[in-house]
């Protein structure tokens, strides 16, 4: 970013501006001085240069795939202040908890079946309530939405609930899960955070965690550009994700 702005800044400079003393000849002194009096940029001649906005550059970029190294660097990055340097070695990953990650060439099935080939055999022995097979986290309650929509040749007979706060009580979805074998949950990550507080929710038999990495907003950001969702996703992840990841009992996935 830097170098952009210097390379403007240049640019939006009065043309004069970068000329040299002795441009006029030897006896125009008196007229070489005036010249560089006027044609030197004063505070009233320079331009201010307007700040690029982050979605002007997202737009211009070239869209890149996530990857489990992202994942580990925002990670470390987000607690370098508040952990030791023995502490943020604990939160390294083995590259064997992570799942292949989309490469911006699938849809959610078609990513799903590729990392999940024995679906439908976990489904069929999945029978523990107040837990599920597979996490989806996404960044609000409309993008879970469209998630679960286009999940559709994936999930087959799956149950899959939705784990957001958008118009559904805590307690409503603690209770559906109480009373249900649930297999696949979609939702936001402050929502699924308070139902494994409560005890609605239980880890220990997840076997997948998908973040939906990739997907931009409006506004060109992905999930974890923002500071709340990166905020309750690392919170989450020190729920217990972590140390079922260092077990391999769980996989983690970037779609």
């Amino acid at each position: 970013m830097a170098d952009d702005l210097g390379d403007e800044w240049w640019e939006n400079q009065p043309a004069g501006a970068a000329s040299s003393p002795g441009a006029s000849g030897g006896e125009g002194g008196g007229d070489t001085e005036m010249t560089q009096q006027e044609t030197a940029p004063g505070p009233a001649l320079s331009k201010k240069v307007k700040p690029k906005k982050i979605t002007d550059i997202l737009a211009k970029s070239e869209p890149k795939p996530g990857t489990p190294e992202d994942l580990q660097k925002l990670m470390k990055d987000y607690y370098s202040s508040s952990r030791s340097v023995i502490e943020l070695e604990e939160l390294t990953l083995p590259d064997s908890c992570f799942l292949k990650a989309n490469d911006l060439t699938h849809s959610l099935s078609s990513y799903l079946k590729e990392v999940c080939p024995k679906w439908v055999k976990l489904r069929k022995s999945h029978s523990e309530k107040k837990s599920v097979l597979m996490l989806i986290i996404c960044g609000s309650a409309i993008r879970a939405v469209e998630l679960i929509r286009s999940m559709t040749a994936f999930k087959g007979d799956s149950k899959v609930m939705k784990l957001f706060a958008k118009h559904i009580k805590v307690q409503e979805q603690v209770k559906l899960l109480e009373k249900r074998v649930v297999h696949l949950g979609v939702g936001t990550p402050g929502r699924i955070k308070e139902l494994i507080k409560q005890g609605g929710l239980h880890l220990n038999p997840l076997k997948f965690l998908i973040f939906d990495w990739n997907w931009r907003d409006q506004k060109l950001r992905r999930m974890m550009d923002i500071p709340e969702i990166r905020k309750e996703v690392f919170e989450l992840l020190e729920m217990g994700v972590l140390s079922l990841c260092k077990t391999e009992s769980l996989k983690l996935g970037l779609f």
